[in-house]
């Protein structure tokens, strides 16, 4: 009988969720007066692509950032955590998901073998050559059109005119979408619109899902934490029966991932700030805390919300110690073959773009992060029976795979009634 591997993310993944906390604290302070949605896996997975073509000084800085002691080790990392983690269940009944990169070079500056090979083995990636010189606007239509296949057109186009210049030597891409089910979906007749408190103090009318149903709840000192859990897939030798789920005798059978949605409520209306601070003072903070088991709710609601995001993620980065990449001393000489301009290749930045809607039915998220290489100078107790969990004003949220512990998706809500 054929023993399972060992997932090869689970040595690793205290990288990413070091980086997930760290974003999560830099991001939050950077948008603390708007709403928030990112993906700190699409971000990972996007210096991962970049560590593949770095050398020296360049590399260890992005090593350094991401919590990875190699370059080896960085792409393990990845390809575990997509291997354990970001597997399409839809066809299972799980959640529909998908993880994609993608890599355009120049035609001129054609990727090295060795690189190719990295990116098209560990990360599953696309990778192309198009025309940046002659016809920028083609390879951004290209780009674009990966980008809206990638998030099943829930962000149907990334670059805008004139942002691919025949200066662009290399463009890395990567995409994650999310859509799943809660277990327990709420009953669209019991939304109804109640005040959401911002936090200057001033309300807003805005639809609350509720239930009379018991919650994954956890009571901290100072917050709670409600964990919404996703549909997940019929695992194998499982048959299904007029609803009803039988047990078949297999072996081999394969472990499922646990999706699930973590809301971080202060107890304080204006407390979200402080609660981000805790939540990434360290990695472990997130799961430590979330709710083990259920709890009878009494006042129980959360907003319906659709956010979206998008930035340039440079500043961040460099406020978590990544430089190099971004001036003329940046080493990315293992990425593509050398021409004769003697023009350093830098990045010339890295964008992310995120878009996230919660229902009575569930979430559908996505998110891409592109990084652009061009030629130029230079992140318990169990709580009392019949607690209160009001989502009532700005909270924190994770989507979390909570085999593996990757986060995919996070951000905060300071008015639900806005979309950016």
């Amino acid at each position: 009988m054929e023993v399972p591997r060992k997932p090869t993310a689970q040595a690793d993944i205290g990288g990413l969720a070091a980086l997930s906390a760290s974003l999560a604290r830099c991001l939050s302070e950077e948008n603390a007066d708007s709403n928030l949605v990112f993906s700190p896996l699409s971000i990972y997975a996007a210096l991962a692509l970049l560590a593949a073509g770095a050398r020296g000084a360049t590399l260890d800085e992005i090593l350094r950032v991401v919590g990875a002691r190699s370059r080896g080790e960085l792409e393990e990392s990845v390809a575990g955590v997509v291997e354990t983690a970001l597997k399409d269940e839809s066809g299972a009944g799980g959640p529909r998901i998908a993880f994609a990169c993608g890599v355009w070079s120049e035609l001129t500056c054609p990727l090295k073998a060795a690189y190719r090979r990295t990116v098209v083995d560990k990360f599953s990636a696309e990778a192309n050559s198009v025309d940046f010189i002659k016809n920028p606007e083609a390879a951004r239509g290209q780009i674009n059109a990966w980008v809206a296949e990638a998030t099943h057109n829930l962000i149907d186009s990334f670059f805008g005119p004139g942002s691919i210049t025949p200066l662009t030597r290399v463009v890395l891409g990567n995409a994650v979408y999310f859509k799943g089910k809660w277990v327990n979906p709420f009953n669209e007749k019991r939304t109804k619109n109640k005040l959401f408190y911002r936090l200057d103090g001033s309300t807003v009318d805005t639809p609350f899902m509720k239930s009379l149903s018991s919650q994954f709840i956890a009571v901290h000192d100072g917050f709670k934490v409600l964990k919404l859990r996703y549909e997940m897939a019929v695992p194998q030798g499982y048959v299904s029966s007029n609803r009803k789920k039988r047990k078949r005798m297999s072996s081999g059978r394969n472990k499922r991932t646990k999706f699930s949605m973590c809301i971080f409520l202060p107890d304080d209306h204006d407390g979200l700030p402080n609660l981000v601070d805790m939540i990434a003072s360290q990695p472990s903070f997130l799961h430590e805390h979330l709710p083990k088991e259920k709890v009878e709710v009494d006042e129980f609601r959360v907003p319906k919300f659709k956010l979206s995001f998008e930035s340039s993620v440079v500043t961040i980065l460099e406020k978590l110690g990544l430089k190099l990449p971004f001036g003329d001393q940046a080493d990315l000489s293992d990425m593509v073959e050398p021409d004769d301009s003697g023009l350093p290749t830098v990045v010339n930045g890295i964008i992310h773009k995120a878009v996230i809607e919660v229902n009575e039915e569930g979430t559908e998220a996505a998110a891409v992060t592109f990084t652009d290489i061009e030629y130029g100078c230079d992140m318990p107790e169990s709580p009392p029976p019949g607690v209160d969990f009001v989502a009532d004003h700005p909270f924190a949220y994770f989507i979390v795979e909570e085999v593996t512990g990757a986060v995919i998706f996070a951000g905060h809500v300071l008015d639900p009634s806005t979309e950016n």
